[in-house]
């Protein structure tokens, strides 16, 4: 039996070069924004220290996530339609080669605007955590009906603001975020084929 989706006559499904395009376009501007940031702020950017002990970290951290996220897509109906509305809008156009790019791009630019530019200038304490974290949400907030998601990205914002507060490392979130994403990316769209 195929999953009903919930429709949203303001959003249109989009074209696999659509979402390409808007991932790309995405990430410039996250980045421009970060790179604004930190040229017009009193602040540094989080450091990244690339080692064999951060990028395992945040393996664990994004595998621990993508186990947290199918746990509660079982049990959070209002979750489970959110996610499947936004990943079919997403996904289903896209191509297996596509998703490093969705690992990747996502990953770095919002690893950099929200934990390694947001959360310094915040500041390093539960503040910065908690106000980056809901930046992180909304922006994740596609329409009305997403609030859920919105919330969940909250949470796995706090989870990989607070891993980087607690090493010190940029790597570690930014790992995870792209370990989440490709993995979380490719179960899903198994998921669609055997529908």
């Amino acid at each position: 039996m195929a999953k009903q989706l919930p429709t949203d006559p303001e959003i249109e499904s989009l074209t696999r070069t659509q979402i390409l395009i808007a991932m790309g376009v995405t990430a410039i501007l996250l980045l421009v924004i970060a790179k604004l940031s930190l040229h017009f702020g009193s602040f540094s950017v989080m450091p990244v220290r690339p080692t064999l002990e951060a990028s395992l970290l945040g393996v664990g951290i994004g595998l621990g996530i993508t186990g947290a996220s199918s746990v509660i897509y079982r049990l959070w109906p209002a979750y489970q339609r959110s996610a499947d509305y936004y990943l079919e809008l997403v996904l289903k156009p896209l191509l297996w080669p596509d998703f490093i790019w969705l690992g990747l791009l996502p990953g770095l630019s919002e690893e950099l605007l929200f934990r390694g530019v947001m959360l310094p200038a915040v500041g390093l304490n539960w503040v910065g955590l908690i106000g980056s974290s809901f930046c992180f949400g909304i922006l994740h907030l596609s329409g009305p009906q997403q609030w859920s998601y919105a919330v969940w990205a909250t949470i796995v914002g706090l989870l990989l603001g607070y891993s980087a507060l607690e090493t010190g490392n940029l790597l570690v979130p930014i790992v995870a975020h792209i370990t989440t994403n490709l993995i979380s990316s490719c179960l899903w769209k198994l998921d669609i084929k055997k529908l």
